[in-house]
Protein backbone atom coordinates (compact mmCIF):
# COMPACT_ATOMS: atom_id res chain seq x y z
CA UNK A 1 0.00 0.00 0.00
CA UNK A 2 1.41 3.49 -1.13
CA UNK A 3 1.32 6.69 0.77
CA UNK A 4 -0.34 5.68 3.44
CA UNK A 5 -0.87 7.28 7.06
CA UNK A 6 -1.33 6.08 10.47
CA UNK A 7 -4.51 6.14 11.73
CA UNK A 8 -6.15 5.54 15.20
CA UNK A 9 -9.64 4.53 15.76
CA UNK A 10 -11.01 4.70 19.26
CA UNK A 11 -14.19 1.98 20.33
CA UNK A 12 -16.76 2.58 23.11
CA UNK A 13 -15.08 1.13 26.50
CA UNK A 14 -11.87 2.52 25.45
CA UNK A 15 -10.41 -0.04 22.86
CA UNK A 16 -8.25 1.45 19.99
CA UNK A 17 -7.11 -0.04 16.62
CA UNK A 18 -4.06 1.29 15.24
CA UNK A 19 -3.50 1.13 11.53
CA UNK A 20 -2.55 2.34 8.04
CA UNK A 21 -4.79 3.74 5.64
CA UNK A 22 -4.71 5.24 2.25
CA UNK A 23 -6.42 9.05 1.74
CA UNK A 24 -9.03 7.29 -0.09
CA UNK A 25 -9.87 4.63 2.57
CA UNK A 26 -9.30 7.08 5.17
CA UNK A 27 -12.17 9.16 3.33
CA UNK A 28 -14.27 5.74 2.97
CA UNK A 29 -14.11 5.17 6.86
CA UNK A 30 -15.22 9.37 8.12
CA UNK A 31 -18.03 9.25 5.01
CA UNK A 32 -19.38 6.25 6.74
CA UNK A 33 -19.08 7.14 10.51
CA UNK A 34 -22.54 8.04 10.63
CA UNK A 35 -23.79 4.80 9.57
CA UNK A 36 -23.56 2.70 11.73
CA UNK A 37 -23.13 -1.36 11.66
CA UNK A 38 -20.23 -3.33 9.80
CA UNK A 39 -18.03 -1.96 7.60
CA UNK A 40 -14.67 -3.50 5.84
CA UNK A 41 -11.41 -1.46 5.09
CA UNK A 42 -8.85 -2.24 3.23
CA UNK A 43 -5.38 -1.52 5.74
CA UNK A 44 -1.58 -1.95 4.93
CA UNK A 45 -2.00 -5.76 6.87
CA UNK A 46 -4.76 -6.49 5.20
CA UNK A 47 -8.88 -6.22 5.56
CA UNK A 48 -10.33 -5.12 8.71
CA UNK A 49 -14.17 -4.89 9.88
CA UNK A 50 -15.16 -2.71 11.74
CA UNK A 51 -18.39 -1.78 14.05
CA UNK A 52 -18.99 2.15 12.95
CA UNK A 53 -21.75 2.40 15.34
CA UNK A 54 -18.96 1.88 18.05
CA UNK A 55 -16.49 4.81 17.12
CA UNK A 56 -16.24 7.34 19.18
CA UNK A 57 -12.93 8.93 17.46
CA UNK A 58 -10.12 8.82 14.18
CA UNK A 59 -7.47 10.87 14.58
CA UNK A 60 -5.19 10.32 11.39
CA UNK A 61 -1.57 11.86 11.07
CA UNK A 62 -1.38 15.00 9.24
CA UNK A 63 1.32 15.37 5.96
CA UNK A 64 2.93 17.54 7.67
CA UNK A 65 3.91 15.52 10.78
CA UNK A 66 5.72 12.88 8.78
CA UNK A 67 9.54 13.02 9.60
CA UNK A 68 11.82 12.63 6.31
CA UNK A 69 15.37 12.59 6.04
CA UNK A 70 16.98 13.86 2.86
Amino acid sequence: MTDSRRVTIGFQGGQVLAMRLTDAVLKKLNEELGSGGWHEFQSEDGPVRVDIGQVVYVSAEGDDSRVGFG
